[in-house]
């Protein structure tokens, strides 16, 4: 069953994050975990946490994809469910793996994800699919519950450290760090999170992978403003990518905004 339950519904306007019933099988859990190694393979010289826009072969983001993480944005059941939180117009921008390494997996510090992507209104849906089990022992994601409801961006800071995965962070004194809720998910299991969601993961010390892909959808009565950063421009310094020549799909419906450029499907 791939729809939201009414409560389900409601968890996820009130806390910013829902882990639907709904979840992948087995055989394509496997599926996607040899996808990663072949990932991976492709993109020896990219850490394996920073594997920005994976469905897409040949791009020019500095990451060479594989064609099974363009497959899954298109699962029926995750569409349903992301159609019941932000309406049938949906566009599918963004794909990305997040995998840290056991022993050395980086940290990603508290962070809104709409303080680096071009969408206006800022609006999407982030759905975060666990390729391996994400538990507390090997830094699966964390969030505050109930930071969206503002519909706001915090105060972010810059940070230089070489050891994270983002180059900003919520300013300490924005939020209460004694409200995080640790998401674990079994292989499978997916979360779905807000725009505004404050999160962040810890360090991978464990001895076991952490692996997961986060598709974005988006309703299509935003726009994808390819203007706001300039050519070649990264919003993230700490990898690359370009959002003026960002391919973004019209998964269902139409575009509402009327603004927005496809790549034809």
């Amino acid at each position: 069953m791939s729809k939201l339950t009414t409560s389900e519904i409601a968890d996820f306007h009130e806390q910013g994050f829902v882990i639907p019933e709904y979840c992948l099988p087995g055989t394509l859990v496997a599926s996607l975990r040899q996808a990663l190694d072949e990932l991976m393979a492709q993109n020896p010289q990219v850490r394996p946490e920073k594997l920005v826009s994976a469905h897409i072969k040949n791009g020019n983001e500095g990451v060479n994809g594989v064609e099974l993480f363009h497959e899954i944005t298109r699962d029926p059941g995750i569409l349903d469910i992301v159609e019941q939180l932000i309406g049938p117009d949906i566009i599918m921008w963004g794909c990305q793996v997040f995998c840290k390494p056991a022993g050395d997996g980086m940290f990603v510090p508290w962070h809104q994800d709409g303080q680096y992507w071009p969408i206006r209104p800022l609006a999407t849906c982030t759905v975060w699919i666990a390729i391996d089990d994400s538990k507390i022992e090997n830094a699966c994601l964390r969030v505050i519950p109930g930071s969206h409801k503002e519909k706001k961006l915090f105060k972010h800071r810059s940070s230089d450290r070489d050891d994270i995965v983002l180059d900003q962070e919520v300013d300490p004194g924005e939020f209460d760090e004694s409200q995080a809720v640790d998401v674990e998910l079994e292989a499978g299991q997916m979360s779905l999170h807000d725009v505004y969601m404050i999160h962040g993961s810890n360090a991978n010390q464990s001895t076991k992978r952490r692996a997961g892909l986060a598709i974005r959808y988006m309703p299509a009565s935003s726009h994808f403003d390819r203007e706001i950063f300039q050519a070649g421009e990264s919003s993230a310094k700490t990898y690359k990518t370009d959002f003026s020549t960002r391919p973004i799909w019209l998964m269902r419906g139409v575009d509402a905004c009327g603004k927005n450029e496809f790549t034809p499907s």
